[in-house]
């Protein structure tokens, strides 16, 4: 059953594939990182926060805001979902101003891109409706 992007089922359906993927169980082994993301432009306006929050080993995304996230990753609801289906590379849209990083420690996503490159491919057992 497939469930709409960013609501609160996708939400605990992201928890589970990512309790569930050998490979990004195995990226975060000690890795403790605070991704905090604000989605804007939504489709029925407005704007979503939601956070994916690594430590002791686990993985937590969740709707909201982190107190003190290490990095924030502000982008639009399209640039999100051509990154969530796999049409649009990250790093591309970092570079052409589609996605904007921020943060007090930036340097923690840049050291732990192995978190960043199985976080997709985690996520696509997640059956997605944008």
């Amino acid at each position: 059953m497939s469930v709409q992007f960013l609501s609160e089922e996708y939400v605990a359906a992201a928890n589970e594939a990512l309790r569930n993927h050998a490979a990004f169980a195995g990226a975060i082994t000690g890795v403790e990182l605070a991704l905090q993301f604000q989605i804007t432009e939504m489709p029925e306006g407005g704007d979503v926060a939601y956070y994916i929050d690594i430590s002791n080993g686990s993985a937590t995304v969740g709707l909201g805001e982190l107190d003190e996230p290490d990095v924030v990753v502000t982008n639009s609801y399209e640039t999100a979902v051509g990154i969530f289906k796999g049409d649009l590379n990250t790093q591309l849209a970092f570079m052409t101003g589609k996605l904007e990083v921020a943060g007090k420690n930036v340097s923690k996503l840049l050291l732990n891109q192995a978190v960043v490159n199985e976080l997709p491919n985690a996520m696509a057992a997640v059956d997605t409706e944008y």
